[in-house]
């Protein structure tokens, strides 16, 4: 009876564990939902509350950017997204880490010049005292 008991909290620790899991996981990917609509919109406060204050931003041209430097690039228009679509996303989390890997694909108007981006991406957040925040960011071109 006693290994019954046992087996059957061993099972539901595991289900518990795997539903935080996926949890966690619904939270992050919410989390890059409103980054993305944050920086079509250039939208400052949302940009600024979703991102660590040492934030790490490289860009598939190999700059890197603090988080002063990519919420005012996009805040001033400087690096301007017109149209954000994520695909193939993954979140893995680990501890307090979460890895999130999607493709980009976009519109710019950088400085009145119209582009296209396709970009393999990945993000980087971590869980701040009870806040996910974007910690690393770093984009190739595909």
């Amino acid at each position: 009876m006693k290994k019954i008991v046992t087996s059957i909290a061993v099972v539901m620790m595991i289900n518990a564990s795997m539903m935080a899991q996926t949890t966690e996981e619904g939270r992050v990917m919410k989390l890059v939902e409103e980054l993305r609509v944050a920086m079509v919109d250039a939208n400052k406060t949302s940009l600024e509350k979703l991102t660590a204050a040492d934030l790490s931003y490289g860009h598939s041209s190999g700059q890197i950017e603090n988080q002063k430097e990519f919420v005012d690039k996009l805040v001033n228009r400087k690096s301007h997204f017109t149209k954000i679509e994520l695909t193939n996303q993954t979140i893995k989390i680990t501890g307090d880490v979460a890895v999130v890997r999607h493709t980009l694909t976009g519109e710019t108007n950088n400085d009145g010049k119209p582009g296209t981006l396709n970009l393999s991406v990945l993000l980087v957040w971590q869980n701040q005292n009870g806040e996910w925040k974007l910690i690393a960011r770093q984009a190739v071109k595909n």
